[in-house]
């Protein structure tokens, strides 16, 4: 029997914010950190440009930067850049 999911009422978010709306440039800070989480959620992490916990990175909002940040939603932040 497969073992079912269970969320724990103390860990993750809240809530999530929505999404970010933006043709411009978002601001992604990594503020949880990647230990513990599977191997696909690491190599996202990775794949963003976050290397270390409290890691910022500037990158162009485009589909694919929007479905890797919808995937580690809840170990970042996002803000948009202001020009």
């Amino acid at each position: 029997m497969p073992r079912t999911f269970v969320w724990h009422p103390s860990r993750g978010p809240d809530h999530t914010p929505k999404a970010i709306t933006t043709k411009g440039q978002v601001e992604i800070k990594q503020v949880r950190s990647g230990i513990g989480h599977c191997a696909r959620m690491r190599a996202t992490l990775r794949a963003l440009g976050l290397r270390h916990h409290q890691a910022v990175v500037i990158r162009e909002h485009t589909p694919a930067v929007a479905g890797q940040i919808k995937h580690v939603r809840h170990l970042v932040r996002v803000t948009p850049v202001g020009k």
